[in-house]
């Protein structure tokens, strides 16, 4: 029940640093907005949020997992080939979306309209590609742990992609 409370406790600190550097960012656009243009020095470095999704997060998240999800060994033994299968499938759509993120970074302050519209497009589709994966292991997941562990993985799994998610939320807004 601990470790738990340790899981809330750290989403809600992640989720509370990123709320106050949004709002860092947005009165820093603000006042640069008044003395210049495009590619502020100080903007965020792209780099930063990128690196989150590259650095360790998986055998983390896999740590913080087993540390929730309280197996037997013999759950244990089922599960996590199944989770390392779906991790796998995961990473690479996590891939993708680093790639979107890279070619966003780089190209944020001198997107077309057009351009603009595409990028949105293909987020939407990574975040559609998430829960389809999601969806597509139900079966296998259920398989090896009963109903009520099957749910409380995914809210762990849902927790720590919000968790990610907040964080690159530091990533530049694009200006109208």
């Amino acid at each position: 029940m601990n470790q738990k409370k340790v899981l809330l406790i750290t989403l809600m600190l992640i989720a509370f640093a990123a709320t106050k550097s949004v709002f860092a960012q947005n009165s820093t656009k603000k006042d640069a907005a008044k003395s210049s243009t495009a590619n502020d020095v100080s903007q965020p470095n792209p780099d930063n949020f990128i690196e989150l999704l590259r650095k360790d997060v998986r055998s983390e998240k896999k740590q913080i997992i087993a540390e929730n999800m309280d197996l037997s060994d013999v759950e244990a033994e089922k599960f996590w080939p199944v989770y390392d299968q779906y991790a796998a499938e995961l990473s690479r759509i996590y891939d993708t979306k680093i790639a979107l993120l890279n070619d966003y970074a780089e190209n944020y302050g001198t997107m077309t309209g057009e351009q603009a519209e595409n990028y949105i497009r293909k987020r939407a589709a990574v975040e559609q590609s998430i829960m389809e994966l999601r969806l597509k292991y139900m079966p296998a997941f259920r398989k090896v742990l009963s109903g009520r562990e099957t749910a409380l993985f995914y809210q762990l799994d849902w927790r720590l992609g919000l968790a990610i998610d907040v964080e690159l939320v530091q990533v530049p807004l694009i200006n109208p």
